[in-house]
Formats: C-alpha cells, sequence, structure tokens
C-alpha cells in the first residue's frame, strides 16, 4: 500500500509542475515512468530467471523510444504533406476560394471557413500549419464583423473538428489502446459528428449575441478575394486542391496503411503542382526537411508517452496499482458514464485524462485491470480527448490563435468548455451502449 501511495503522490506533484509549467511535457513522462519504476521496486538492470531483460533501463526507457514508432512516423509523413500543401500554395487557395464562396455574406463566409478549415486539419498538423491557415483564415473572418474572441474561438473549433479525423493521431490512439486502426475511426466518426454540431452552434450563438448580420454588403470580399501569392488554375490546380481528402479516403475507404497513404498524397500533389522534374524534386527534399522539424515537438513527446506507457504496464507497478484503480474504476455503465463524464475536464493541462500526457499511462493501467474493456477505455478518454484538442491553453495552437487576434488564451478556454465538455460526455454516453 505504501508504494501505491507513493505512485499516486508521485503523480499529482508532476502533474502540478507540468500544470504550472516548471517542467515541460516532453521531460515530465520520462521522469514520471522512471520515478514510478524506481518507486515500485523495478531494478535499473535486471533479468529474470529466464534470462529475459526487467531492469527499467532495458524495458521502459530503451524499449520506451520505439514504442510508438508507427505513430512516430505517421506524424513525420502527415507533416511532410502539410509542408508541401503549404509550400505549393493548396493550403492558401481552399482558404481564400472557400471566402471567395461566402461573397460578403457573412454567416455564409464563417461557415465556409469552418468547412475548410476542418478539412485542412484532417491532414494538417503542427504549428507551422496552424499559423499558415490561421493567418489566412482569421483575418478573413474577423473583416467580415466576427469580433476576435469569437473568431478564434470557431477556429479553433474548427481544427478540432479537422483533427478528428487526422489519420496521424488515428495511428497514435490505435498504439496507445493496442486497437486496430478501423476500430479508432468507428469511434472517430460520432465524434466528429458531434463536434462539427457544436461548432455550428457555436457559430450562431456567436452571431446572435455579438449582433453580427446574417447577410450584409461589405468590403471583406476585398480581403477574401486577394489573389493568392501561388495560385492555382485549372484542372491540376482543382485536383490539387483534393490532396488532404486522398489520404482519408485510402485510409478509410480502402484500408491502406496510414504512412503509404500519406505518401500517395505526397504523389498526388506533386503531380498537380509540379512544374518541372526537378523542381518537384528539390520541394520535395525541402519539404521533407521541413516537415521533420514541424514533427519533432511531436515526436519527442511520443517517445516519453512510449516510456510512461511501458512504466505504467510493467508486470511490478501494475502489482502495486492495481488495488488502487479496482477500487475507483465503474464497473456497472451508469457509474460509467458518471465517472468518465465528471472527469473529462482533466484532459487539460496534460491531466490523467489526456492522452498526449498523463492519461496515455492511466489507460494502459485501466486496460489491464480487465475490468473494462479496451475498446470502452478508448471511447472515454477519446471523448475527453475533445477538450484537450482545442480547449488547454497550453496548447500551441490556442497561444498562437489567442496572441494572433489579442485576446486571452484563458478567455478562449472559458469560452469553449461548455461546448466541448457537452461533446465529451456525449461520446462518454455513445461509448457506454456501444462498447460496455
Amino acid at each position: 500500500m505504501l508504494q501505491g501511495s507513493l505512485i499516486i503522490i508521485a503523480f499529482i506533484i508532476i502533474a502540478a509542475l507540468m500544470m504550472t509549467k516548471k517542467i515541460p511535457t516532453l521531460l515530465a513522462l520520462p521522469l514520471m515512468a522512471v520515478v514510478i519504476c524506481i518507486i515500485a521496486g523495478v531494478p535499473a538492470v535486471g533479468v529474470d530467471a529466464d534470462g529475459n531483460a526487467v531492469g527499467w533501463l532495458q524495458t521502459v526507457v530503451e524499449a520506451g523510444t520505439v514504442r510508438m514508432g508507427s505513430a512516430i512516423m505517421a506524424v513525420i509523413f502527415g507533416a511532410w504533406l502539410g509542408q508541401l500543401m503549404n509550400k505549393t500554395g493548396v493550403t492558401e487557395n481552399i482558404i481564400k476560394k472557400s471566402a471567395e464562396l461566402g461573397g460578403d455574406r457573412p454567416l455564409v463566409v464563417t461557415l465556409i471557413m469552418v468547412v475548410a478549415c476542418a478539412l485542412l486539419f484532417t491532414t494538417l498538423s503542427g504549428l507551422g500549419s496552424i499559423i499558415m491557415v490561421g493567418s489566412i483564415a482569421l483575418p478573413i473572418l474577423i473583416s467580415v464583423g466576427v469580433p476576435a474572441m469569437s473568431a478564434a474561438c470557431i477556429f479553433l473549433m474548427a481544427f478540432n473538428t479537422g483533427l478528428t479525423f487526422n489519420i496521424a493521431n488515428w495511428r497514435t490512439f490505435s498504439s496507445i489502446f493496442n486497437l486496430d486502426i478501423s476500430q479508432i475511426q468507428s469511434f472517430e466518426i460520432y465524434m466528429v459528428v458531434a463536434t462539427l454540431i457544436a461548432t455550428l452552434i457555436l457559430v450562431f450563438v456567436e452571431f446572435k449575441k455579438n449582433g453580427v448580420k446574417f447577410a450584409f454588403s461589405a468590403p471583406a470580399k476585398e480581403t477574401a478575394a486577394e489573389q493568392p501569392s501561388k495560385q492555382l488554375t485549372g484542372v491540376r490546380g482543382v485536383l490539387a486542391m483534393f490532396t488532404p481528402i486522398v489520404p482519408i479516403i485510402l485510409v478509410a475507404v480502402f484500408s491502406v496503411p496510414v504512412c503509404p497513404a500519406f505518401i500517395a498524397g505526397i504523389i498526388w500533389i506533386l503531380l498537380f503542382t509540379g512544374k518541372s522534374f526537378s523542381k518537384a524534386m528539390n520541394q520535395l527534399v525541402k519539404t521533407c526537411y521541413d516537415g521533420i522539424t514541424d514533427a519533432g515537438p511531436a515526436v519527442i513527446l511520443m517517445i516519453g508517452i512510449g516510456i510512461l506507457y511501458l512504466a505504467v504496464t510493467h508486470p511490478m507497478v501494475t502489482e502495486v496499482l492495481n488495488p488502487f484503480l479496482l477500487a475507483v474504476i465503474p464497473t456497472s455503465r451508469v457509474g460509467y458514464i458518471i465517472f468518465f463524464s465528471v472527469l473529462a475536464p482533466l484532459a487539460l493541462y496534460r491531466g490523467p485524462m489526456n492522452l498526449f500526457g498523463l492519461g496515455s499511462g492511466i489507460a494502459a493501467l485501466v486496460i489491464g485491470l480487465g475490468s473494462l474493456t479496451p475498446l470502452a477505455v478508448m471511447g472515454a478518454f477519446l471523448a475527453a480527448e475533445r477538450i484537450q484538442g482545442c480547449g488547454d491553453p497550453t496548447n500551441t495552437q490556442n497561444v498562437w490563435t489567442a496572441n494572433f487576434v489579442e485576446v486571452d488564451v484563458n478567455g478562449i478556454t472559458k469560452k469553449l468548455l461548455p461546448y466541448l465538455w457537452a461533446i465529451a460526455i456525449i461520446g462518454v454516453v455513445l461509448s457506454a451502449f456501444l462498447y460496455f
């Protein structure tokens, strides 16, 4: 019992250090893994009676660095495709041509921006892409009369909608829950619908509250109709703008693995934007380097997730922690709904429901108990992930967006939390009836 209590205390202390930004998440996760192993009595180096390695340096730190290998590669290839979309003008053209469709009707422009941004972020990832899309979409929204705070929230909710169907994230979740990517996809379909509906409700509420007219003659079209720096025209240009959905169709419809799907997207965009073979090859190489740089923070974070995952699933650690978890994890459907609905906001600040923070380890522990199926655990944590996606004030996308439109980042969280929490509750209820 003493060891279990000390591990819980260590969780709380390191979580508090992350929340107060005393230590970064990329350091906190492996640190927590090592501390947990030491408290549980796992030797640094050692072998069992059969000669198998059991030390935490071998089975946790060394093995953990590659535990999320497939997810890491998916993030890198996705970032590579995202860089190509940015550098060839595909991202810019999708946003600006979408704005042109809305003309001088603020509500139509806003709704089209939501759809365009959501579509883009099914493929794009990383702060670079957030900046690229946001620096175009946010001025368009503000120019048609949407207040800065409302524009920031609408943009982030649109981002969160697309993120639900981001196949690089599917690969990550597949690794965390040890489930097939098709099982992740089947639940995320419900989540993308719920998030989109909540985003639309947010748009209508903000328009009504702020007195933004549904249609008026405004100079917004001058901004929306500005010529992109890289104009895509003709049939090739139109086909190039289909790039974001190419990997999704391949994965969701034809069950193509994630990395080959991204490679197909890379080939597709080069075919329809390349001016010559040599220029296409030069751009391919440069965007590869830029994509790896863009993916760097996520890659380091995933290494930490892999290390923490193997720490909490180490037999000596689970033996210590299982009694605690058995006492608190619900075993009835109603208890499941109440427990995970109430705790969903703990996805904020890399908390215990955050799959890119402490949640990756907690999820593994809960699955290890056997009292809930892996699918039920997946549903609960992916529901809570909706809150983290665009509600966490420590997210780089939230910080950049708030700074760009000059609003308080915590104000964004305050405005979005009711919508995000409602989505999370819907997800938990759906999960309870689908998987419990």
